[in-house]
């Protein structure tokens, strides 16, 4: 006779139960759920997570919780003590993956803390304020205190962004930083629906909760003309969710088939997305900027058995279909049928519409298949840094931690509209959707020409706007900053944004409301994310726009965010604190002289640990390895330094690896190795930064090529170092070099831009190379630092001439 079925636990049920125990009871089951959580059954699982989530242990348990299990810890023998600090490591909680500080841990520094006290007092409040003593901010401040949040259920530090807490037990090194928001639990669900553990619980909840509010818009109409926006419903959304999912069902894919997406973003692409959630599919991003041969491979690593496409994307598909064996359907999203070309009949590829696929899944709907939060959701491929794309594999429930953390700070509302035009198989776009989506905004597509972009902006208006630094950049050069009026505006605003007063709102109704129309008229806020704003366009940005701008960084293996600014932040230079779903360490790096003991400022390579943390890189265990270490750290490559408060800078790269502001990587070594066979080149140094779109090149010469064809021209000059500085030779050496790359097939941003040429030769001796003759970047870029300066300005003269055009 079958068992009958319990009934489910609410918060309510545990509530009482746990209060049925007893405080030993409870005492019991903190220490089994919190220390030995691989003997916690589902019950106490769930009874611990009713008991922490909606609300703080108050203070008489604490202080019982204390009493009881660490008043006497000179009766523990030495195995029990090497217990206890194994035990105290932190560890992922059952069914929740949320990181938690271990009580005993916390009463050790409570113990210490207490044994300084030079005063009696009161048991509770000894305990109460050895937690908050707990929770430092990283820089002295004024008295600082602990409040309960009833949003996240924790303590929240109510001064400074960080809070700083010991990386392990007894180690007496505190170098590890959480958000001040969360700082006892690392967050993993959103506080206002932590039943939402998959990107498809996400959609389901916005679903149910804004049904017939408008989701996805477009301009671009059934025969490609250009109109009004034209909007689905979440609830229609969802009914053409449920159509290309059963579709695909109806075509044979099994749970965990591999559907490339290969098209830039329009609302198909997100309902496509959908689909591989509700289904349990993985969706795997493909885009131009990878080139063919990363697409081919991509889709070959990942065993993609689907692909969406567009015409565009359909032709270069077909060039090489017939090596990608394991591709068995392709479908046109935006095609005629009529017009469509077939796959060659030797490779059994079938080609069909998306309109032909949405009938087929409306004929035959099928119940979803709803994934679990440790599934994969998606295999993201980078732009390949060393030459071959690697696979970023994240789950659900790493990207909804992500998201979720971000929450706390970004507020979007129902009446929010947002224009979607950052690549769709970029995380940091990806990211947004998913927060968007829970908040219910109403997202606008653009065209698809980047050109277009202003009248997209002035068609939809919207309230939000993300961005990236290169398209920020773009509009600050764009701006009329040669006008005497808009000098004096500008400068009169500053002024009192820095003085802390109220700007003049005469200057917004002369000057800068014409700015904000650029962008609609109506955006509150500005996000910018991929890599850091210079801090003069950040404060051009908010100056002339008068919206809140906050700056964020992240990267795909971390699910997108590892930390953001604070809304109301108006310092520049940072990108804010720790994500609350992660924390972030800073580790010697003592090659390049940063250490977390600098003074006063701590530096080294960022580290990030937390449920955001990517699964490893697809079929690739030892460039896993080399990025994840035994105790879960993510290693960033990037180097970063902690200001006061708890903020977090970016100054470095730890690898000879860059990111430029569009988001691309660049390999030096890989565009050096090409360049090298250039005739004019005896040595070449390779920049590019976060802060400019493009890449340029310091070139010691080869002198006597570099003679001989200043003697074809016939180009006088009285030495080397003159003939070098002419205009003439850098442009015969770049067009040299461009010649070069094209038969390399270097894509559009691995190009270099701009050479300076210099006569004499890198040395050890001048410090720029080291005993095997490699060249030292980061003592290069300091010795030309000039240099670069210069060439990046030319560049940037240049672009601001070509748009006057």
């Amino acid at each position: 006779m079958n068992a009958p079925a319990r009934a489910p636990r609410t918060p309510a049920t545990s509530d009482r139960m746990i209060r049925q125990m007893g405080v030993d009871g409870q005492i019991h089951l903190v220490d089994r759920f919190l220390l030995y959580p691989e003997e916690a059954d589902a019950d106490e699982g769930e009874m611990m997570m009713d008991f922490f989530h909606p609300r703080v242990p108050s203070v008489p348990e604490l202080n019982h919780m204390f009493d009881t299990y660490y008043a006497s810890p000179e009766q523990r023998d030495e195995a029990e003590e090497e217990e206890h600090g194994r035990r105290c490591k932190r560890s992922r909680v059952p069914g929740s993956g949320t990181a938690i500080l271990g009580l005993r841990e916390l009463s050790s520094v409570a113990m210490a803390r207490e044994l300084e006290e030079q005063s009696p007092m009161d048991a509770a409040q000894r305990r109460l304020r050895a937690v908050s003593a707990h929770l430092e901010p990283p820089a002295p401040t004024a008295d600082s205190s602990l409040a309960a949040n009833p949003t996240a259920g924790e303590y929240v530090h109510v001064q400074g962004y960080s809070v700083v807490l010991p990386e392990k037990l007894h180690t007496g090194k505190w170098n590890v930083y959480r958000s001040a928001r969360s700082p006892l639990k690392l967050i993993s669900r959103f506080p206002d629906t932590p039943s939402v553990g998959t990107l498809h619980d996400n959609f389901v909840y916005a679903v149910e909760t804004f049904r017939d509010c408008r989701y996805l818009g477009t301009r671009i109409r059934a025969d490609g003309t250009v109109g009004d926006y034209k909007w689905m419903t979440y609830r229609e959304v969802s009914t053409s969710m449920t159509a290309i999912g059963s579709g695909l069902i109806y075509h044979g894919m099994l749970e965990g088939a591999r559907v490339g997406l290969y098209f830039i973003n329009r609302p198909e692409w997100i309902i496509v997305d959908h689909a591989c959630a509700a289904y349990s599919y993985v969706s795997v991003p493909l885009y131009d900027t990878l080139g063919p041969d990363a697409v081919q491979f991509a889709v070959n690593h990942a065993t993609v058995e689907v692909i969406f496409c567009v015409p565009q994307t359909l032709s270069s598909l077909l060039s090489f279909i017939s090596q990608m064996s394991c591709v068995r359907l392709i479908v046109l999203v935006g095609g005629d049928a009529a017009n469509m070309t077939p796959a060659p009949a030797s490779t059994g590829v079938q080609i069909l519409t998306f309109t032909q696929l949405y009938n087929q899944g409306k004929m035959s709907p099928q119940p979803f298949r709803s994934p679990k939060p440790e599934d994969v959701a998606t295999i993201c491929y980078t732009s390949g840094t060393t030459g071959t794309p690697k696979g970023a594999v994240i789950s659900h429930g790493n990207l909804i931690a992500s998201v979720a953390g971000a929450s706390l700070g970004l507020k979007f509302n129902p009446t929010d509209v947002y224009l979607s035009f950052l690549p769709l198989a970029h995380i940091y776009e990806r990211a947004n959707q998913i927060h968007l989506l829970h908040c219910g905004v109403a997202i606008g597509f653009y065209q698809g020409d980047t050109l277009k972009l202003m009248d997209d902006l002035s068609a939809l208006r919207p309230t939000l706007f993300a961005s990236v630094p290169r398209i920020s950049n773009a509009v600050k050069e764009s701006g009329g900053l040669k006008e005497r009026l808009f000098r004096t505006a500008y400068s009169a605003k500053r002024q009192a944004i820095i003085n802390g007063r109220n700007p003049s709102a005469m200057w917004d109704k002369l000057v800068f409301n014409k700015i904000k129309a650029r962008l609609g008229g109506r955006v509150r806020l500005m996000i910018s994310g991929a890599s850091p704003l210079s801090s003069d366009v950040l404060e051009f940005m908010r100056i002339c726009f008068g919206c809140e701008i906050v700056e964020g960084y992240g990267m795909t293996e971390t699910s997108c965010v590892i930390s953001t600014m604070d809304i109301g932040d108006m310092s520049i230079g940072h990108v804010g604190s720790p994500n609350p779903s992660c924390e972030v360490k800073l580790v010697d790096v003592p090659e390049m002289n940063y250490t977390s003991e600098d003074q006063p400022y701590p530096r080294g390579e960022i580290c990030v640990r937390g449920p955001t943390i990517f699964c490893g890189y697809y079929k690739d265990e030892v460039q896993t390895r080399e990025v994840m270490d035994e105790d879960g750290w993510l290693h960033t490559g990037d180097i970063g330094l902690w200001l006061h408060g708890g903020r977090l800078k970016i100054i470095d790269r730890k690898k000879n690896i860059f990111k430029l502001a569009q988001g691309e990587y660049i390999a030096p070594e890989k565009i050096e190795n090409v360049y090298a066979k250039c005739k004019f080149i005896a040595q070449f140094f390779v920049y590019g930064d976060s802060l400019n779109s493009s890449i340029v090149a310091i070139i010691a010469i080869e002198p006597e090529v570099l003679k001989a064809w200043a003697a074809s021209e016939g180009i006088q000059y009285e030495d080397l170092k003159q003939l070098c500085a002419d205009p003439r030779a850098r442009a015969a050496v770049l067009a040299d070099m461009d010649s070069i790359g094209k038969e390399a097939q270097l894509r559009g941003f691995e190009s270099v831009k701009a050479v300076t040429l210099v006569a004499e030769p890198f040395t050890m001796e001048s410090g720029l190379l080291t005993p095997t003759l490699k060249v030292k970047r980061p003592q290069a870029k300091a010795y030309f630092a000039k240099e670069i300066s210069d060439m990046y300005a030319q560049l940037r003269e240049a672009e601001s001439r070509r748009q006057k055009l």
